[in-house]
This record gives structure tokens, sequence and C-alpha cells, in this order.
């Protein structure tokens, strides 16, 4: 499935766009760290949770948890919220 890559984690992939696959969207980002050594880690915690500055997007809609089902059709967006003050 396309994986949709913010600029920030550019340097893990070189590129905007890549492919992975799994079941689940956790599966999806365990297969994006195999290809992409510590991408995983920018964007979930110690604790298996998406980091406060990540959302994620599937299809266009906010996946709430790792465990959402995925289809080899899927398209998946990794956004970092902008913060500041």
């Amino acid at each position: 499935m396309r994986v949709l890559i913010p600029s920030a984690l550019h340097s893990y992939t070189r590129s905007g766009q890549v492919e992975a696959c799994g079941a689940t969207l956790d599966e999806v980002l365990f297969d994006l760290d195999r290809q992409y050594p510590g991408l995983r880690f920018r964007v979930i915690d110690e604790q298996r949770r998406v980091r406060r500055h990540i959302r994620l997007f599937v299809n266009g809609v906010s996946a709430s948890a790792l465990s959402q089902a995925m289809q080899p059709t899927d398209e998946v967006i990794i956004v970092q919220a902008l913060s500041g003050g």
C-alpha cells in the first residue's frame, strides 16, 4: 500500500511516498521500520502509542487504533503536527 511520508521523515525514506504492507496499521509501521530503520520510533513511542505530534490517516480518515485492519489498496498518510509559540 502507498504510505505518504512527511518531509521531516524524508531523511529515513529519501522520498515523500513509499510502499509498505501489513494486515494492521501496526504491521504496516513495522514493515516501514524494516525498510527504513528508526522510522517507527519517530511515529510510535515506548508505550506503543502514536506520538503526540503525529497523526495517522487511512484513506483520508483519522486512524484511532494501531490494530486497525488494512487492505493492500489502502493509503496511509503520516502527518506531523506543527507546534510552537
